[in-house]
């Protein structure tokens, strides 16, 4: 299939075993959630890799007397934002991958079920902060986690969202993806955003269910199903 440049499918061979693991019905809600985790730590190896260069950093000095100079990355003003609920599955693995502590900026969006189209109910993002206070400036990279892009609706409201607060950059790390939802998501701000995903699927059901899919993975994770 044909995707924009800015979409990036892994090709890891343990990714796309995972990935078929994780679409069985059969797998369990523990072992879902740890499936969801190692993907998001693959795809994020992969994305970091793109999306952070290293720099030299201050001397430092080895256990056994000898100098060396450290290493650091680039942008240092990260920041993850899980849109939820089920991008918190993701986020461990995306902390475990980055060097330092990075603030996590939760995104509440849900798809009104008749139209499909976003709906936010919580943002997190420090926005509320006068300038010259700490924390006040955006992001230089804002680190999307979104386990499935369906309709691709969501995610353009998150990009939408960090544009507005001033990010420089968008990295969005997902396991799942439709192939017109990523591509609507992909279109949204092309020159400032890159999207990850473990696989892609090419079609969405009546309601905006990705086919075959994973499912509701929220659902899964939580073991809220049949609520």
């Amino acid at each position: 299939m044909s995707l924009p440049p800015n979409v990036h499918v892994s090709k890891h061979p343990c990714l796309v075993s995972k990935l078929s693991r994780l679409r069985s019905k059969e797998t369990e809600a523990r072992e879902v959630k740890s499936l969801v985790h190692d993907i998001a730590l693959i795809i994020g190896c992969e994305a970091f890799a793109s999306a952070l260069a290293v720099v030299d950093g201050p001397k430092g000095t080895t256990p056994i007397g000898y100098e060396y100079t450290t290493k650091t990355t680039e942008p240092q003003e990260l920041s993850i934002v899980p849109i939820l609920r089920s991008g918190l599955g993701m986020v461990d693995a995306v902390q475990t991958l980055l060097p330092n502590p990075v603030p996590v900026h939760h995104l509440g969006l849900y798809r009104e079920p008749s139209t499909l189209e976003p709906v936010e109910y919580y943002n997190n993002l420090p926005n509320h902060l006068a300038a010259g206070q700490p924390g006040a400036h955006a992001s230089s990279l804002a680190i999307i986690v979104d386990p499935v892009i369906a309709t691709g609706g969501t995610c353009v409201a998150a990009i939408q969202t960090l544009r507005e607060w001033g990010v420089k950059k968008i990295a969005v790390l997902s396991v799942i993806a439709a192939a017109e939802g990523v591509a609507r998501a992909a279109a949204e701000w092309p020159e400032a955003v890159e999207i990850w995903v473990a696989g892609v699927d090419t079609e969405l059901t009546s309601n905006g269910m990705l086919k075959p899919g994973l499912g509701d993975i929220g659902d899964r994770i939580f073991l809220t199903i049949g609520k």
